[in-house]
Order: C-alpha cells, then sequence, then structure tokens
C-alpha cells in the first residue's frame, strides 16, 4: 500500500473553505449570560421596601417614568428628588417632551405608607394626563389566577 503524504513537487494544498464558528457561539454564549445576569443589576432607582402582589409582569415597549416614595415620603421621578408642588410642572413637562411616544409611568412606593397618600401622587400623574400608570410591586412566586394584566390605571 503506498500512500501520498503530499510532499511531491506537483502536489499542492487545496485551501480549507469551512469556517469554524464554534469560537464565535462560544463567545456569544458568554455576552449573552453576561447581559442576563448584569442588566437587571444596571436598574436603578431609590430603595423602596415595596408590597407583594400576585400580579404579572409588565411588558416594556419603551423606557418608563418612575415615581417613587420612600418610606419617609420624599417623592422622586427617576432618581432626582423633587418637591411635592413641582410634581405636575415636572410631569407635564415630561409629557410634553416625549408626547409622541406617550410614556407608561411606574408608581413606586414604600409598603408603610398611607394609601391615600399613594392615591393622591396617581391622581397627580392622571391630571397631567398620563394613561398608562401602572403601580410597582414585587411578586410572590405564586402564578396568577391564569390571568396576567398590567396594574394600569
Amino acid at each position: 500500500m503506498s500512500m501520498n503524504l503530499g510532499g511531491g513537487r506537483g502536489s499542492r494544498r487545496a485551501p480549507m473553505a469551512e469556517i469554524n464558528v464554534t469560537p464565535l457561539v462560544d463567545v456569544m454564549l458568554v455576552l449573552l449570560i453576561i447581559f442576563m445576569i448584569t442588566a437587571p443589576l444596571l436598574v436603578s432607582g431609590v430603595p423602596v421596601d415595596l408590597p407583594d402582589s400576585r400580579a404579572g409582569a409588565l411588558k416594556q415597549d419603551n423606557t418608563p417614568v418612575q415615581l417613587s416614595l420612600d418610606r419617609d415620603g420624599k417623592l422622586f421621578i427617576d432618581e432626582q428628588a423633587i418637591a411635592p408642588d413641582d410634581l405636575a410642572a415636572k410631569l407635564t413637562a415630561i409629557r410634553e417632551a416625549r408626547a409622541a411616544d406617550e410614556p407608561r409611568v411606574y408608581v413606586r412606593a414604600d409598603s408603610s405608607l398611607d394609601y391615600g397618600r399613594v392615591m393622591r401622587i396617581v391622581g397627580e400623574v392622571n391630571a397631567a394626563g398620563f394613561g398608562k400608570v401602572a403601580l410597582v410591586s414585587e411578586g410572590t412566586g405564586e402564578p396568577s389566577s391564569g390571568r396576567e394584566q398590567p396594574n394600569d390605571e
């Protein structure tokens, strides 16, 4: 049996025409895992002790406006502290700046706050012209009763 080892003068090696995608897939999977782990950590906000709820999570289409009421009753839009008297003017300015996409407003209130105080804030948001208002709560881990609708008002 003879074997051609390709060492002769007339033999040429054919170019390798295959692309090895295994390293690309490995890198992409690692990046996907990193982003899946770090994305929830990037949500910043005011630390608030949220009440529990069995409602499902909301689908997010665009960047929402987050209103937060902490344990002391201080009011924040995103992370910026504001006076309660300035809330209507700030919300009107935000609505006019984002008139094209009608942003959703997330109201996050500490569970120890008075219900009436939270509802006054929701009323201010509604009076400012926002139609998509959601009350944020922490899930209990139990599935809802077959219904997955947001807590919109």
